[in-house]
């Protein structure tokens, strides 16, 4: 089912004297208009790979009137931010986007022949009287009138604010959707509708987990679909299951084994279903089941109700976040475990900003170097030498945190579905033992992915969270992934649950705040979970964050890197307290 994703308007801005001035500008202004247009349809790609479509005022904007006109096209177009540009001096207010929802920069062209900048400025400072936070693009170098060419300083920030106001629009309008409640009393998984209306513009759906049941005991999934996935799953997971570990008096018999196999696959093909909706539902006289919930993102209680009593959702919840299944190749899901909705959501702002696929974790243990030596008689080196976090959980981490595909230097890397080839889904596949579910914590069975993440891939680790008082935060922490040696690795998972997926983060110190070292990011890490993406995206987050009202309380970004509204400047010179005062101003974007 093709989706409509929001496309990108600009807007040429223009000098609206006529007999002279307009017209000298008209094809300068265009010019500008279509490179920008260029430039994202050339770089960037919506989730489901398809080019960035954008559209462009039908004429030049010199006031009031031809700003309602291209708001009129805008809004019939399917427009969700806007980008202004402009090589010389407008008129400000009568020129401006004054929609309140929609994402906007300007960018004024950096020329001596005519003052770009002046209206630039102009136009920022009436935004920010009226409330309109507006991302201001101004190069740091001269370029003479009609230069073609965006310099590397512009185009760095283009490209953060249209990630950052794409990610905004497709979050508008859909779903998270709760299967089940609260999952062993986590606060993340009491889900909470007013700040997914108020700050994304999202519904909370709630489904109760016995739906699931309802399906599998009505046969409500697609039987045929059933078949293919059972034999895919089959050739690819139960011929890698691992040793069970459980005593010898809780082990399942062979033959409850594979029925909890075939649970688990229903579990998969409804969940999706739920999410997304199914049109071969219909056929089986299922309407309404076959329109789904319009959910970007969900999650799964599992803990402890269900898995107390049937097998948990830890195949369900990696397979839906990797970039393949029984269908092939595809757009990975965002899929919470313990329905952790604020690390379900974090995910969910990585995977817009990258078209990646997400590792859902517990932030489970510091391990310092010396504590590393102590149990493995091994000296940390190298990246390692100064601890790591160790990030495990049963359930949702995608298999392409195996690492196991690789870029054109045969590095581990996390590609967005339509650069993923067979020969790595295999390799991701092989990577992965899915053991039988410990059953002193899922009393149904189940089975859950072991791997450990290769080392080298650089990534972000973020987390939202919601403070009484205050509203939502963001966390920031980009690093490494890293490896241990072998027999130091077994000696360390034995510690833990060893038939769990792992992943070995160490941040980038910077030597001040909580990124003095790799105990204080573990120590001021503001929950239980983490949603760790490929890539170091800060900086995009924290665009992404502004454009939301969203604080960031920790991060490890550089300072010139951070690109916020214009407004912010208003608020202080210092960056994070400066974001708290703006923030608290502007408020919920959909309030």
């Amino acid at each position: 089912m093709k989706q409509n994703y929001p496309k990108i308007g600009i807007r040429p801005i223009i000098d609206g004297r006529r007999g002279g001035i307009r017209e000298s500008l008209e094809e300068t202004t265009m010019n500008l208009a279509k490179s920008a247009a260029k430039l994202y349809s050339e770089t960037l790609k919506y989730p489901d790979g398809t080019p960035i479509e954008c559209v462009i005022a039908d004429t030049t904007i010199g006031g009031v009137k031809e700003a309602a006109l291209c708001a009129e096209k805008f809004e019939k177009e399917g427009v969700g931010l806007t980008l202004s540009v402009t090589p010389c001096w407008c008129y400000g207010s009568e020129t401006i986007d004054m929609d309140p929802l929609m994402p906007k920069a300007i960018w004024g062209f950096n020329g001596t022949e005519r003052p770009g900048a002046v209206y630039l400025s102009a136009a920022l400072a009436v935004h920010n009287q009226k409330g309109l936070p507006s991302f201001g693009i101004y190069g740091k170098n001269v370029q003479d009138v009609g230069d073609g060419v965006i310099p590397g300083d512009v185009r760095e920030k283009l490209l953060r604010f249209a990630r950052a106001g794409l990610a905004v629009a497709i979050m508008r309008g859909k779903s998270y959707l709760a299967i089940g409640s609260v999952s062993m009393g986590i606060g993340g998984s009491m889900v909470n509708p007013d700040f997914l209306q108020e700050y994304l513009g999202m519904r909370a759906e709630f489904v109760d987990t016995s739906e699931i049941l309802r399906r599998i005991q009505l046969e409500i999934y697609d039987k045929g679909e059933f078949e293919r996935a059972m034999a895919w799953t089959k050739e690819n997971c139960m011929s890698r299951e691992g040793e069970d570990f459980n005593p010898e008096h809780l082990k399942h018999s062979r033959e409850q084994k594979d029925k909890d196999w075939e649970f688990v696959v229903k579990m998969t093909l409804i969940m999706r279903d739920l999410m997304i909706g199914n049109p071969a539902l219909d056929t089986m006289g299922y309407g309404e089941e076959a329109l789904g919930h319009n959910a970007i993102a969900g999650g799964f209680q599992g803990q402890r109700q269900w898995t107390d009593f049937l097998p948990d959702g830890d195949f369900s919840e990696a397979v839906l976040n990797s970039s393949f299944d029984w269908n092939g190749i595809r757009k990975p899901f965002t899929f919470a475990t313990e329905d952790d909705h604020l690390n379900g959501i974090s995910m969910l702002f990585n995977q817009l900003l990258t078209n990646t696929p997400q590792i859902f974790a517990d932030v489970r243990t510091y391990w310092s170097p010396e504590a590393i030596e102590r149990v493995s008689g091994w000296k940390p080196e190298g990246l390692l030498k100064d601890g790591a976090i160790h990030l495990i959980n049963s359930g949702s981490c995608t298999l392409d945190g195996t690492g196991q595909q690789s870029d054109e230097n045969g590095d581990p890397v996390m590609k967005p579905f339509w650069e993923i080839n067979e020969d790595e889904v295999k390799k991701m596949i092989d990577a992965t033992t899915w053991y039988p579910a410990s059953l002193e914590y899922m009393r149904g069975g189940g089975y859950s992915s072991q791997f450990m993440t290769r080392a080298g891939m650089p990534v972000t680790m973020c987390r939202l969270n919601l403070i009484k008082g205050l509203g939502p935060v963001l966390q920031i922490a980009e690093g490494w992934t890293a490896a241990f040696p072998e027999e130091v690795f077994d000696i360390i998972n034995k510690r833990t649950d060893k038939t769990w997926p792992s992943t070995f983060f160490v941040p980038r110190l910077t030597g001040k705040g909580r990124f003095t070292d790799v105990y204080s990011v573990m120590n001021y890490w503001g929950a239980n979970h983490g949603a760790i993406s490929y890539g170091h995206i800060g900086a995009d987050l924290i665009t992404l964050a502004s454009a939301l009202s969203i604080p960031v309380n920790m991060h490890n970004v550089d300072d010139g890197k951070i690109f916020r509204p214009d407004a912010w400047s208003a608020f202080g010179s210092d960056n994070e307290g400066a974001d708290y005062r703006a923030c608290s101003t502007y408020g919920p974007l959909y309030r």
